[in-house]
């Protein structure tokens, strides 16, 4: 093997060794991410999405907000967050924005169902 040919594959293999390292692992502060699960009255889901889906406005450290209808469930609904950070998250808790739209809901929040902390590494 030729040694201009042995520094290109040397080259390629750290290329591919970089990109096997997951982009939160590279930054100095990961990701904070949150799925979960809601819980409506019967009948309530359509409401308890449009409140929630209405508090999405400014949050500051929100980088994807998603509210999506459980598609087993009539009364479930699951959001996808991701946040440049946890305490991002937990500021968004005490924006009055947020406090309204809780304080609207919780009347027809029967209760929860599962929930994942996670640490993002890639999306769009």
């Amino acid at each position: 093997m030729t040694h201009d040919r042995r520094d290109m594959l040397g080259l390629a293999a750290a290329a591919i060794a970089a990109t096997a390292i997951p982009a939160a692992a590279q930054e100095a502060k990961p990701r904070y991410g949150l799925i979960g699960q809601m819980l409506s009255l019967p009948g309530k889901r359509d409401e308890l999405a449009a409140i929630l889906a209405e508090a999405t406005g400014a949050m500051p450290g929100c980088l994807s907000y998603v509210v999506a209808f459980d598609s087993a469930n009539p009364d479930a609904i699951w959001i996808t967050e991701v946040w440049d950070s946890r305490e991002s998250h937990a500021a968004s808790l005490k924006l009055p924005a947020v406090r309204a739209a809780i304080a609207q809901a919780r009347p027809i929040i029967a209760g929860f169902g599962q929930r994942f902390d996670t640490v993002p590494v890639a999306g769009i």
